[in-house]
């Protein structure tokens, strides 16, 4: 996870209807996230072919007062990346998420990386005419977030929200039990930003992040989606462009 600070007004557009941005100590934050898909399930079936497959997407973070006026803390998709079709049409027709199947690979040494010795992941994908890389190194043992920390922040969000076409708004649960993260002594993004993410992009994702961390991941359930009955006190948004 690659994290780095961006105007609110770049994302404002992206914000679903019923939901407003998130800050993190008074930032405005988007992520960079690699990350492998292990024994994928479907309404619990397992589909041949599809089981363990990477993904990188690019993210940022809205929140949502609930029912009993609680926050739910969410992520916003901006495009997710997957190396086979028939996921990234699943997950558009189910979701509505912004899906894009390319070519790609990971290169991980983590065996020791529990134990506290150096790590490394990298996740790379090929678009518009070249190979794009995330990468972090690992420093120390994987320990879990302290309270209100940006490693919290970053990885401790279990809700997600997509702009439909319709303008309206769909809100799906994701569960899983806290991660650990390693510290990272070194991160980078080698990327076309401009050609993969859009020239609005370009300049707040060129250079060092804010900071980056890597999550030991876990057994996560996605939830069936569903609708938000939104009031004209809300943000109605508008149309959505996918």
């Amino acid at each position: 996870m690659l994290n780095y600070e961006v105007p609110p007004g770049l994302l404002q557009p992206l914000v679903p209807a019923g939901t407003e941005l998130d800050q993190f100590d008074g930032a405005t934050l988007a992520s960079m996230v690699g990350f492998r898909f292990l024994d994928t399930r479907v309404l619990g079936i397992p589909i041949p072919g599809h089981r363990d497959f990477d993904e990188v997407n690019l993210r940022f973070y809205v929140h949502r007062r609930d029912e009993e006026r609680s926050w739910r803390r969410a992520v916003v998709f901006v495009r997710e990346l997957v190396p086979r079709r028939a996921i990234a049409l699943m997950a558009r027709w189910c979701y509505n998420e912004p899906y894009t199947a390319v070519p790609m690979r990971h290169e991980l040494t983590l065996e020791r990386a529990v134990g506290g010795a150096a790590g490394r992941a990298a996740y790379l994908w090929h678009l518009a005419g070249r190979w794009h890389r995330l990468e972090v190194r690992t420093t120390g043992p994987p320990t879990l977030p302290l309270p209100g920390s940006e490693a919290e922040f970053v990885t401790e969000h279990y809700w997600g929200y997509t702009r439909r076409r319709d303008a309206g708004t769909k809100e799906y649960q994701v569960a899983h039990p806290p991660w650990r993260v390693w510290q990272t002594a070194g991160a980078a993004l080698e990327c076309d930003v401009r050609s993969v993410y859009g020239a609005a992009f370009a300049e707040s994702l060129t250079g060092a992040p804010r900071s980056a961390f890597l999550a030991e991941g876990s057994a996560v359930t996605v939830y069936r989606g569903r609708r938000l009955r939104l009031t004209s006190g809300e943000n109605l948004g508008s149309p959505a462009a996918v």
